[in-house]
Parts: structure tokens; C-alpha cells; sequence
């Protein structure tokens, strides 16, 4: 059997999946990209040609560009967050200890909860009145009031990146602790032998078996964050005054809730094209790091 042949065969293989991936993905994109080019108010409706007014418009106005801040920080500040919990997770779930199959158990349930009922659920911790953030405070002395941390400016997307980050960190600790089981145990031990401290043997022993995965774990979350939607939507809607308005609820207010179709798609498709850098300079990274030309 030729080369020639099993490749040909691969492909019709696959051909069934790459058509239901057209139908599904190719055609709503390419209508997406027509879209964009026209002033539609509603979408399904035909608008006039615009050309790249809706592009120009967006990229050159205010509400973009504080948005895209906004974005920014969200995702640098909450992926930081989880990259540094989940490896230090992990390390701990690595050790052996009495209860450790209990609590690898107990760290997945965030991660396996859907988003929806973690916004709900921290939203309701969040709470002015009688939530249970404030009520803790309130027993140490930290405030003399109760706050609503989901209504003021200056809290809020800190607010959203706790827990943001309380819902993903497992992830992460679960990809690093499945990278620190290749970690040869003698190497270590060696290590130790030598007179390595905790520092040394977490820098030039485990850390070469964790930057891959590590790598992986950063492309994930980065893009799942930059592209952000749910979990401010439900906590926040993008208030208190845009404060949390990032670029996914910029895209979902400019078609659907101001009904500017036209503009909505033009938008979306920027933030797809910046998650789509995104995705290759890590992509670039992880090859590099990998050695593989």
C-alpha cells in the first residue's frame, strides 16, 4: 500500500467532518464577513454597502480602545492569577499526605461547575446586603460597612477576576500536576542529595517538565479570557459604568442590544483576528520551546 494511497484515504476519511465543519463554521463566518460590510441594523436583514466604515468607525472610537484595556487587564491579571495557583496546587497535591486522593477530588469541582452557576454563585458572596464576603470582613474588623463590590468602579473587575480565577485555576493545576508525574523521582532525590534547596530543585529539575504543558495551559486560558463573555455577563452585564465591559460584551451590545447588526459583525471579527494572534505567537512559542522547527 503506497504512501500515495493511505494519504488519499486519510482524507476521505476525514472529509465527512470537514464538510459538517464548512457547513458549520466556513458559511456562518463568510456571512459574517459580508455582514461587516454593511450598515444591517438587525441581524438577517440586508443593509446597504459600507465598505470599511464600520472598521474605521470602531477601531478609531473611544468605547473600543477603553474596552480593549479592559480586556487586557482581565486577561493578564486573571490568567497570572491562575498560572501562579494552579503549578502551586499542584506542587501540593504532588506530595504525599493523608487525604490527598480527597482533595485532588474536591480541587476539580470549580472547573466542573458551568460558568453560569459561578457567576451566580460568587455574585450572590458579592452581595451588598447580606453576602458572605461582607459578613466576614465585617467579623475581622477588615470594614466598618458593608460594601457592594460588584457596584463600585474601583472593585468591580477585581471582583471578577477572583472568580474568574476560582473557576479555572484547576485547570491548570491539573495539566501541571499530570507533567509533575514525569518527573523522574531519582533526579530529585539527587538533587537533594547535592544540597539543592526547594528553590533550585523547583527552577533546573521539575521546572523543564513543566514548561510545556505549562505552555499549553497559558494558550488555553489566555484565549478563553481574552474572549471573555459569560461570567461578566451574569455578574455584572459590563457595569458599573462600562468599568467590566470587555470585548465579547462590547461585540453582544452593538449587535443585538443597540441593533447595529453591520457594526456588531465588524467587531466581531477584530476580536477574532487578535485571538487569532494570540493563538499563533503562542503557537510559535510552544514550538520553540518544543525545539521543533
Amino acid at each position: 500500500m503506497t504512501s500515495t494511497w493511505i494519504t488519499t484515504r486519510a482524507w476521505l476519511l476525514m472529509l465527512p467532518l470537514l464538510i459538517v465543519m464548512v457547513a458549520i463554521i466556513g458559511w456562518p463566518l463568510i456571512d459574517t464577513v459580508r455582514l461587516s460590510f454593511t450598515d444591517a441594523k438587525l441581524v438577517g436583514t440586508e443593509g446597504s454597502f459600507v465598505g470599511l466604515d464600520n472598521y474605521v468607525k470602531i477601531l478609531s472610537g473611544s468605547n473600543f480602545q477603553r474596552t480593549l484595556i479592559t480586556t487586557f487587564w482581565f486577561a493578564v491579571l486573571s490568567v497570572s492569577a491562575e498560572m501562579v495557583i494552579g503549578v502551586l496546587a499542584a506542587l501540593l497535591l504532588n506530595q504525599q499526605f493523608y487525604g490527598r486522593s480527597v482533595l485532588r477530588a474536591l480541587m476539580i469541582l470549580p472547573w466542573a461547575l458551568p460558568t453560569v452557576v459561578n457567576a451566580t454563585l460568587w455574585r450572590l458572596i458579592y452581595n451588598p446586603e447580606y453576602g458572605a464576603l461582607n459578613a466576614m470582613l465585617m467579623q475581622f474588623g477588615l470594614i466598618n460597612a458593608y460594601r457592594s463590590w460588584l457596584g463600585e468602579p474601583g472593585t468591580a473587575l477585581a471582583s471578577l477576576i477572583v472568580a474568574d480565577c476560582w473557576k479555572n485555576f484547576p485547570l491548570v493545576a491539573l495539566i501541571a500536576l499530570a507533567a509533575l508525574q514525569a518527573v523522574p523521582r531519582d533526579i530529585t532525590a539527587a538533587s537533594m542529595v547535592d544540597g539543592a534547596g526547594a528553590w533550585s530543585r523547583f527552577r533546573f529539575v521539575i521546572m523543564p517538565y513543566l514548561a510545556g504543558p505549562l505552555m499549553v495551559a497559558l494558550v488555553l486560558r489566555t484565549i478563553e479570557a481574552f474572549k471573555v463573555f459569560d461570567i461578566i455577563w451574569v455578574m455584572t452585564r459590563g457595569g458599573p459604568a462600562n468599568s467590566t465591559r470587555t470585548l465579547s460584551i462590547l461585540v453582544y451590545q452593538e449587535a443585538f442590544s443597540f441593533q447595529r447588526a453591520g457594526s456588531g459583525a465588524s467587531l466581531a471579527l477584530i476580536v477574532t483576528l487578535l485571538v487569532t494572534v494570540l493563538a499563533v505567537a503562542y503557537a510559535a512559542l510552544i514550538r520553540k520551546s518544543a525545539g521543533v522547527s
